[in-house]
């Protein structure tokens, strides 16, 4: 009983690994659609999301990504002028589930090197060469060319199945020259409007101190006004009549003044001692 326990036990890890080399299993998650060929025939419609049994020797299977994806583009371009620029882009796609399987039978697995790069590579050239160095330096200019490979994209990649969803332009690096004249001239016009701004400040300045005579001026005459005989009189006797020291200047019939009113005040005292 023991070696027919054995030999049950040995034929049923026989049994199972024959079916296993026989059978498989595929399990397609979330973001993914697969391909599925029997007899060597692509079926028609794609595999969606869940485990999928299959006979090896009839049936194999692909998975494939249908998230969107980035490629990354460098490219040195000539601009209408000739100048060498080098751009930096980015591109966003993604192949739908229902557009798996004519991608497969009509591109294959290795689309985006046979494709989508050599189409991206294209538009890049075909839509630089028709700006001039200075356009790419302007952002209104860096969208409308973002918008225009895009579109080129759209038109030869849709047909064969792949959807491209937006174009980036990371970076543009211009030529050297170019960025040295258009550094100079930032400068410059940085000079100017430093230099603007000072002559605003100066003649504000300047109407500023004229603002402050005119005040002075006018404050002089109100002073010369106010100082009558009478009130110039009165501001003698009162400083006689303290007992301050002071010096008090006032008009006299000379044209001279009275100075010293405290000093000649006490004179007069002695002498009539």
């Amino acid at each position: 009983m023991k070696n027919f326990g054995i030999v049950m036990a040995t034929f049923a890890v026989v049994i199972f690994l024959i079916g296993a080399s026989f059978f498989g299993l595929t399990v397609i998650e979330d973001g993914q659609a697969g391909v599925r060929a029997d007899f060597g025939r692509i079926a028609e419609q794609p595999v969606r999301t869940g485990w999928h049994f299959y006979l090896r020797l009839f049936t194999w299977f692909e998975i494939w990504n249908i998230k969107t994806q980035e490629i990354k583009e460098t490219a040195q371009v000539p601009s209408s002028e000739g100048l060498i620029s080098t751009l930096d882009v980015s591109v966003l796609y993604n192949i739908p589930l229902e557009k798996v399987v004519q991608v497969r039978k009509t591109i294959g697995r290795n689309y985006v090197e046979t494709v989508v790069e050599p189409y991206v590579r294209e538009s890049i050239r075909n839509v630089i060469s028709g700006y001039n160095v200075k356009a790419l330096y302007s952002e209104s200019s860096r969208k409308e060319i973002g918008e225009k490979i895009l579109y080129f994209l759209q038109e030869k990649l849709a047909p064969r199945g792949i959807q491209v969803q937006d174009v980036l332009l990371r970076d543009v690096r211009l030529p050297p020259a170019f960025a040295q004249s258009i550094e100079a001239k930032l400068k410059t016009e940085q000079e100017s409007l430093q230099k603007d701004f000072e002559l605003i400040k100066a003649k504000k300045d300047a109407e500023i101190e004229i603002a402050r005579a005119q005040g002075v001026a006018k404050s002089n005459v109100i002073i010369a006004e106010s100082l009558t005989d009478p009130y110039l009189r009165y501001r003698f006797i009162q400083g006689l009549q303290s007992n301050n020291l002071q010096v008090i200047y006032v008009p006299t019939e000379a044209n001279l003044p009275v100075m010293e009113a405290g000093r000649f005040g006490k004179k007069a005292a002695a002498e009539a001692k």
